[in-house]
């Protein structure tokens, strides 16, 4: 059995993600990373999935990317933006861009990835419904993936690495749909920007909105309306 590491935020994409790697036939080990986001909600979520989809292992990492001032995701004085849940998408990247995050992320799963010996890695990147992040385009999983294999023993010595993003191109309606049919506990995965400390939805950042739109879009409830885990 081929191992992957896949890294498992809490939400929505990554545990889709997830069973879809296992769906594969891979033997997964989930990486979750602490780099200073306000909201760690989220990652507490992401043990529990693990442990439900049935991933091999899940670990925790840390990193620092709290820079004052660089993103409304870290910085406490900078306000996550919010919007109606009908209002147009902005132009423009958001302030909630932290600043080469998934380079930084994909880094450490690289890392552990040649570690355990693995050569696929999985990440959550969707490019169609997403707030946009440059981080999240078809080209800088290209660059990345030559990146890996130009940087590390294992690629020099011909045992290449391949970076899966089997959402990249979905709908978040597509999304939904198929994390219902991989039986993805939807109800425990977390996807606000800034949410109460009770895990309640604030239902105006990006993350709220386009995870209501998906919702709606595909015709299912979320159930994580009810459990207050959106």
């Amino acid at each position: 059995m081929r191992r992957a590491v896949i890294l498992l935020s809490g939400g929505m994409d990554s545990a889709t993600t997830l069973a879809l790697a296992l769906r594969e036939g891979f033997e997964t080990h989930a990486l979750s990373v602490r780099y200073g986001q306000k909201n760690s909600l989220e990652l507490e979520r992401a043990p529990l999935i693990a442990r439900i989809l049935g991933s091999a292992s899940h670990r925790f990492a840390s990193v620092e990317l709290a820079v004052p001032g660089a993103s409304a995701l870290t910085d406490a004085r900078i306000p996550v933006p919010k919007e109606l849940p009908d209002a147009p998408p902005r132009s423009g990247i958001p302030l909630t861009y932290v600043p080469a995050r998934n380079t930084v992320l994909l880094s450490m799963a690289l890392s552990y990835a040649e570690a355990l010996g693995a050569q696929d890695l999985f990440v959550g990147i969707n490019a169609v419904d997403f707030s946009g992040y440059p981080d999240c385009r078809p080209a800088f999983l290209e660059a990345f993936e030559t990146l890996a294999n130009v940087a590390t023993r294992a690629g020099v010595e011909g045992s290449l690495f391949r970076i899966h993003a089997p959402l990249l191109n979905m709908t978040k309606a597509e999304i939904v749909r198929a994390a219902v049919a991989l039986g993805v506990d939807l109800g425990s995965t977390l996807s606000c920007y800034d949410p109460d400390p009770g895990g309640h939805p604030c239902g105006a950042c990006d993350a709220c909105r386009i995870r209501a739109r998906g919702f709606r879009d595909a015709g299912i409830p979320d159930p994580g309306l009810k459990s207050g885990n959106v």
